[in-house]
């Protein structure tokens, strides 16, 4: 009870941390910050400390050389808007000591019929948008309680004919403490470029000199547009195996997030498993965010083992306010 007493604790020195800071800015890619998987999800986003899956590429590289298996995972939700999140990690281990992943992230925005002020009954065209994020990610453990790890990402933004790139990296500390089941975990992701919008729509008629005579009125001109960083972000977190034996165990998490581009806040979750097949799981995200729509998430997961792989099926529900509450499920199979 004492390592559960220091869990709480530190979660509340975070969050009076949190609370006294108000930062407000504007990024691109924003996508790269909502949460993948299900689990992950269902426990309040918190996360970092766990790492004990594929989502690992994620939330925490250095927890991928944990897992001790090769694994594959696809995620699917809803988002806001009428919005789709797609997740797809496949995670491989090189040894007992490293390991290698692959990740595709995708926000789909669907498509939408082209108006224009001469056509205002729609073209026969349409646009569409979309953001992905493509990593490779490499974890090592260094010693037998200490992990490391790190992802590279090429991101890209297309909205109709104009389209933005960048390139990131994220990297991931994963601390086992000699207290038995007390986890420390640290990442910071999206440390890269910054994206500018380009496109041929961006190219108008141009003259530089209308009161001189004999200029070409019709060359080409490129409207520039400005250029946005990507939403860095600072998360450290703990977690404390309160149970963990073949019949049950109790795990909770905190994670204090420090984002480059609104306040920090805290997420807190906690999972109970049966057997390792039946699993529950609640949190709750954004403790401290300003602004914030929502916060109660809850999900529930299961998992078989059929000898040579096993297969595990996890949903989570995510309140949001007043937009549409979040659902999201994931399929894994483990060799």
């Amino acid at each position: 009870m004492k390592k559960l007493f220091l869990l709480i604790l530190l979660s509340l020195c975070f969050g009076s941390v949190i609370f006294a800071q108000t930062k407000v800015g504007t990024t691109a890619a924003n996508f790269l910050t909502i949460p993948v998987g299900a689990r992950a999800s269902a426990m309040g986003g918190a996360f970092t400390a766990d790492a004990s899956d594929v989502t690992s590429a994620y939330w925490n590289a250095a927890g991928l050389a944990r897992l001790g298996k090769d694994e594959f995972t696809a995620s699917f939700s809803n988002w806001i808007a009428g919005t789709k999140l797609s997740w797809f990690g496949l995670s491989y281990q090189l040894d007992e000591d490293d390991a290698i992943g692959l990740s595709i992230n995708q926000l789909n925005y669907g498509q939408e019929e082209i108006t224009t002020t001469s056509q205002p009954n729609g073209t026969g065209q349409n646009w569409t948008a979309s953001d992905i994020a493509l990593g490779l990610s490499y974890s090592r453990n260094l010693t037998d309680r200490f992990s490391v790890g790190g992802t590279v990402k090429y991101i890209t933004q297309n909205i109709w004919n104009e389209s933005a790139s960048a390139f990131a990296m994220d990297i991931g500390l994963l601390f086992n403490t000699q207290l038995q089941g007390f986890r420390i975990g640290m990442n910071i992701t999206n440390f890269g470029t910054e994206m500018q919008l380009a496109g041929q729509d961006l190219l108008i008629p141009g003259d530089i000199n209308p009161s001189q005579t004999g200029n070409n009125k019709t060359i080409a001109a490129n409207l520039q547009t400005s250029s946005w960083p990507l939403p860095l972000v600072f998360t450290v977190g703990v977690g404390y195996d309160v149970i963990n034996n073949d019949t049950w165990g109790w795990t909770v998490e905190s994670d204090a997030v420090y984002p480059n581009n609104q306040s920090g806040y805290l997420n807190l979750g906690t999972e109970v498993n049966w057997t390792k097949i039946l699993y529950l799981r609640a949190g709750y995200f954004s403790l401290f965010k300003q602004n914030v729509q929502g916060g109660l998430s809850a999900g529930i997961g299961l998992q078989y083992n059929f000898g040579a792989f096993y297969t595990k099926v996890d949903y989570s529900y995510t309140n949001f306010g007043i937009f549409d509450p979040i659902n999201r499920i994931s399929v894994s199979i483990g060799l």
